[in-house]
């Protein structure tokens, strides 16, 4: 059986690319692992207290959200094993990566706590578009492809984040 550093060479080897290539990928990809918890962890956080008049149609939304953020992690994390690198281990590495801001307030209105998620899942799509860019220049369409797929989602949590908080 191979170590880690024979299957990243023999996947750059196979794809044609380099360890710096594998590394910037797993970096960029790891990062995104880290966010993406980070962004789960705040939208059920939200889910678990929101309140209000429209408590449970917010209530349902967030459940959803948290849910769709979620299911992406381990496809994040099982890419970063296919390009044969390691993925965050702890909640530790998730915290030194991740670039979305928790939120520890006891209490946050609704309304805030939508435009938060809002702002979260657009920075979330910068972050996606700039990673995306990253597996293009290493030629790494399997990673580019789950991105774009990951990036219509984001978009439509903002998109829908931003109707529930219209005026």
């Amino acid at each position: 059986m191979g170590t880690d550093n024979q299957l990243a060479v023999s996947l750059a080897t196979i794809e044609g690319r380099n360890s710096n290539a594998i590394d910037r990928l797993a970096m960029a990809l790891n990062t995104l692992l880290a966010d993406m918890f980070a962004l789960y962890l705040k939208t059920k956080n939200f889910h678990w207290h929101v309140g209000g008049p429209n408590f449970r149609d917010y209530h349902l939304l967030l459940d959803a959200q948290a849910n769709m953020v979620f299911a992406t992690t381990d496809a994040i994390a099982e890419r970063v094993r296919k390009i044969g690198a390691r993925t965050v281990r702890s909640v530790g590495d998730i915290a030194r990566m991740q670039r979305l801001a928790d939120n520890d307030a006891e209490v946050v209105s609704a309304q805030d706590m939508l435009r938060e998620l809002q702002d979260d899942n657009a920075a979330l799509v910068i972050h996606l578009k700039a990673a995306h860019r990253l597996c293009e220049q290493a030629d790494d369409i399997a990673s580019a492809s789950l991105i774009e797929t990951w990036v219509d989602e984001a978009e439509q949590r903002v998109w829908f984040l931003s109707e529930a908080t219209r005026a």
